[in-house]
């Protein structure tokens, strides 16, 4: 997957996006990065990418030209379709979740701009971008960190950055869930053990024990993924439960 990213800060993502799952897929060539800088689409002494806004109020824009060339200019070298997702980092954007995430990894190139200042000139919003989005309701210096937010989480989707699929098929809100509690060696630490269900070796009741607890955390943490989960009748049951001991 090839992410096209127009920025004024290219410096910011190389270490962060260097190591980890992230950096190892661009190592292997699964996954790679490709940085533009904004300045670079002016042609002003100044290199000049913000202007004062009309009708007055505080804080600067992003002057539509150097915009509108930069995404021209990275179509044509890259050889992008007219279908390529242009995503605008921006508060007021769609919130990130875990189906966003799951819909933008099933593109081969997207494009993210990173906003900055007090916003955007809106012919940038209306007639350039495709999509907005926000990782949350908070406002940030700008979109070069909720970028790599997006980057992570659409890489670890991607066919062979992750070691094992199954790893992120139980993630928390993959399932429209929170994930189960889950352990590891030593069974028995500073006297806490281990759910005794978890070494029986029964796999059928495990699963049974796993979907219960991943409900119940979801039910006490973040009951409104409830609403849009898909539920069982056996799940639906299992709530009720919960409800009535409340």
């Amino acid at each position: 997957m090839n992410f096209h990213i127009l920025t004024l800060f290219t410096e910011m993502f190389r270490s962060p996006l260097s190591d980890g799952i992230v950096g190892r897929a661009q190592r292997n060539g699964l996954v790679n990065i490709n940085l533009y800088d904004i300045r670079k689409y002016t042609h002003d002494r100044h290199r000049k990418v913000d202007d004062y806004q009309f009708g007055g109020g505080a804080g600067m824009l992003f002057k539509p030209e150097p915009m509108f060339e930069g995404i021209e200019s990275i179509r044509l070298s890259a050889n992008l379709e007219d279908s390529v997702p242009i995503i605008l980092l921006s508060p007021q954007g769609r919130r990130l979740n875990q189906r966003i995430v799951e819909e933008i990894s099933t593109q081969k190139e997207v494009v993210l701009i990173c906003g900055r200042y007090e916003g955007v000139d809106e012919r940038i919003r209306k007639y350039l971008v495709t999509d907005e989005i926000s990782i949350g309701d908070y406002v940030l210096s700008g979109g070069e960190l909720a970028s790599m937010v997006l980057i992570d989480a659409v890489s670890r989707l991607i066919s062979g950055v992750v070691g094992s699929i199954e790893s992120t098929q139980d993630d928390s809100f993959t399932t429209g869930l929170l994930q189960h509690p889950q352990y590891t060696r030593p069974s028995k630490f500073r006297g806490w053990e281990v759910p005794e269900i978890l070494v029986s070796g029964n796999h059928a009741q495990i699963e049974i024990w796993r979907r219960q607890e991943s409900l119940r955390r979801t039910f006490i943490l973040r009951p409104e993924l409830l609403e849009s989960a898909d539920l069982t009748n056996e799940d639906i049951l299992f709530i009720d439960s919960l409800q009535k001991k409340k």
